[in-house]
């Protein structure tokens, strides 16, 4: 299978001409979604709960829960999950420090501080030897993010957890759907939030989803921004002579016109995402071996799998390659027809935010403010973290198992990967401000 042609930046043929249709388009919005949209409208339902205490239900028994709480974005329903599990003043969470900022800096409203983890290179997860050597009297909550959909390993996190009596809250926000040793994502630590705004796998429009089997926790998300339902039916006795107005004075339901489209894209989520992974996994199979490029995905047999692969990538080995540069390497992709992007996301520790901002008027910055100690993390502090933007690039994310136009795709990577030679002479290196601070570009 090995290319015999000339790269494309240097004038060769591109490796895709094929249009693409509808490859790329999602979500998939039917006549059922734009109905379901038109009947809310048509009766200025939009602020009512009928629909979302429906598509709630639905949520729940699809994820396996107890309880769901549909919220206004996935942002809230992080924040809702880190107040179920009582982070207030003085105390930290722990996450990764390579995550989308909404992860961890709810925690900055509640009074809380984060202290940010390792990754580990292969998975780009949270390093679950790096967490207990983090955790502090005050550490309340452990923050895991499947991160573009790859299954944490929940294993050893939950024997840390439970060992340190401390909660563990999954950011599925890139997981909807993923399974973990047979586990849905979002079943396995204290509670979960879920972003479903629409670049997500489960998109339907802006929106997020709280899930849980703890009845205090999901009662104390109901308090914080859901004055409507936090009535005389609460069952947690503390929280019952509070009734009637949000704890947090915020407002955090779902609109109904997302909860309509939510209930459509449910009913077909499995469907679609299974044909999602079956594309995605044909891809990568196609460049098993290649030097240079490795699959970011579960290992095969593993009973584990990535939902509908939100914002998948590539790990890159450049030592494979003799030192060729991601950014070099992603350049000569796009010319064969591909988009690719190198890196992910800038890791979090390294952000202004984190170190020198201060949002509330302490005097200090806020990552401090309510810490009883400096818990800044300074360059080379989180090694794998840092050098993940010169290791990832981005790979098309197909919707449609269509294997003549993966081929294509697939043919553009191998290709350059094989005759990378050709690159290494005008290859100018990594910028130094490889990556975003922002998921924006996904």
């Amino acid at each position: 299978m090995k290319s015999k042609s000339s790269l494309a930046i240097f004038g060769g043929p591109k490796s895709v001409t094929k249009d693409p249709g509808d490859m790329f388009t999602w979500p998939i919005i039917t006549k059922e979604d734009e109905n379901a949209v038109l009947e809310v409208l048509r009766r200025g339902a939009m602020s009512n709960l009928d629909v979302t205490l429906q598509f709630e239900k639905e949520f729940a028994a699809w994820q396996g829960r107890r309880y769901a709480l549909a919220h206004n974005t996935g942002t809230a329903s992080l924040e809702a999950a880190m107040f179920g599990c009582k982070v207030g003043i003085g105390d930290e969470i722990i996450c990764p420090a390579a995550t989308y900022w909404a992860s961890c800096l709810a925690c900055y409203s509640l009074g809380a501080t984060v202290v940010f983890a390792d990754i580990d290179p292969d998975t780009q997860c949270i390093d679950p030897s790096d967490i207990e050597p983090r955790i502090s009297p005050r550490t309340k909550a452990i923050v895991v993010v499947h991160y573009m959909g790859y299954p944490v390993d929940m294993d050893r996190i939950m024997r840390i957890a439970r060992k340190h009596k401390i909660k563990v809250i999954e950011d599925v926000s890139h997981g909807q759907g993923g399974v973990y040793k047979g586990r849905k994502l979002g079943t396995i630590g204290d509670v979960a939030g879920i972003s479903l705004m629409s670049g997500k796998s489960l998109a339907i429009g802006e929106g997020g989803m709280l899930v849980t089997n703890d009845l205090e926790i999901y009662e104390r998300a109901l308090a914080w921004g859901h004055y409507e339902r936090f009535g005389n039916k609460i069952k947690t006795k503390y929280l019952r002579p509070l009734a009637g107005l949000p704890l947090g004075g915020h407002k955090y339901r779902m609109h109904q016109l997302s909860s309509a489209v939510g209930r459509g894209q449910l009913r077909h989520f499995d469907q679609r995402c299974g044909e999602i992974r079956r594309a995605m996994n044909f891809f990568w199979d196609l460049l098993e071996g290649v030097p240079g490029i490795r699959a970011h995905r579960p290992p095969k047999n593993s009973n584990s799998h990535m939902g509908g692969w939100f914002a998948p990538h590539g790990l890159y080995r450049p030592q494979e390659l003799n030192g060729l540069s991601v950014t070099r390497f992603a350049e000569a992709i796009r010319a064969e027809g591909v988009s690719c992007i190198p890196g992910m996301l800038r890791p979090l520790h390294l952000h202004p935010l984190f170190n020198t901002a201060d949002i509330y008027g302490h005097g200090k910055p806020t990552r401090i403010a309510n810490a009883a100690r400096d818990l800044r993390q300074p360059p080379g502090s989180l090694p794998a973290s840092e050098a993940s933007q010169g290791l990832l690039y981005s790979i098309p994310w197909f919707k449609h198992y269509r294997p003549e136009i993966i081929r294509q795709y697939a043919m553009a990577f191998r290709k350059v990967a094989e005759n990378y030679r050709e690159l290494l002479k005008g290859d100018k290196g990594d910028p130094a401000n490889l990556g975003l601070w922002s998921a924006s570009r996904h």
